[in-house]
Order: C-alpha cells, then structure tokens, then sequence
C-alpha cells in the first residue's frame, strides 16, 4: 500500500513539474513564469527526496528557490511598468527546435533500451549529506574556503560596480 501512495505522489509532482514547466516556457505574463518555475524547482526537489539525494533537495530548495528565483522575483517586482508586459511568444525557428528535441528524445529511448537496469544492487543508499559535510570540513576544507573566498570578492565587485553606476 505504500509503494501505491509513493507512486501516486510521484507522478502527481511529475504532473505538476512538466505542466509548471510548460508554462513557463509558454506563458505570455513574466510574474506568473517566475511563479511557475518555483513550483517547477520545488517539484525537483521532491525528487531529489525520492532519489535519496537529501543534500541535493536542500541545495535545490536553497539555491535555487531561496536565491536565484528569489533575486528574479524582486526584479521583476521592482521594475517598472512590468505588470503589463506582455511577452511575444512568436514561432522562430519551430522546425529545427522540434528536430533536435525530437533526437534527443530519441537518444534517451535508446539509451533506456540499452542500460540493463536490474544488475544494480542499490541497497540502502542512507543520508548524503553528513559523509558531504564531513568531506567538505576535512579532505576538501582548502578548496571549499578558496572557493567560498572567490565567490564573496565577486559580490563584493558586483556591488561595488553597482554603486558606481547608481553613484555616477
């Protein structure tokens, strides 16, 4: 009974992902777009759960809906006049789109066709973000800080290139 409930979840938030994916894609109203591509982020997320992956879920919840779509929201927000706008969906280059969504579709058959699925044992995979953590503190602690240092001179420039524009 529960592998019944987890598979009805499960394509629920498969639904819910591809039909807020298409609109973003689709949709004519920009706010509405940002909207949908957070439920679409929150539905990867869900999966990230179901595949195991916790840290993956949380870096998906926290990175991507908690700053980027966070940081595109107020944008739009704060920009003015973008209630109204309208965004042109025109029909450019539909053929070579669908040609070449069309083999990757066709690649991804294939490559499901190809893989024998059942020689992996799985097993319990476990929590994967304490052996993460303790990679990231241990073995890799030198990079993580090098990276973590580059990352705030970036937004130290970004912020100072802002204000000298604004300032000017």
């Amino acid at each position: 009974m529960e592998s019944m409930a987890a598979q009805a979840i499960f394509y629920v938030v498969a639904a819910l992902v591809l039909a807020s994916a298409l609109y973003v894609v689709l949709g004519s109203n920009l706010v509405h777009a940002a909207f949908a591509l957070v439920a679409a982020f929150f539905g990867v997320a869900v999966f990230y759960v179901y595949l195991g992956a916790d840290f993956l879920a949380g870096a998906q919840v926290l990175i991507y809906v908690g700053g980027i779509l966070t940081l595109l929201l107020f944008g739009v927000m704060l920009t003015n006049r973008i209630y109204d706008l309208k965004i042109r969906t025109g029909k450019v280059q539909v053929l070579p789109g669908a040609l070449a969504s069309g083999l990757v579709f066709a690649l991804l058959i294939w490559i499901i066709g190809a893989v024998d699925w059942g020689a992996m044992d799985t097993g319990d995979p476990g929590p994967s973000s304490e052996p993460l953590g303790r990679l990231l503190v241990g073995d890799y602690v030198l990079a993580f800080e090098i990276a973590s240092v580059l990352l705030l001179i970036a937004l130290m420039g970004a912020a100072m290139l802002v204000r000298r524009r604004s300032g000017s």
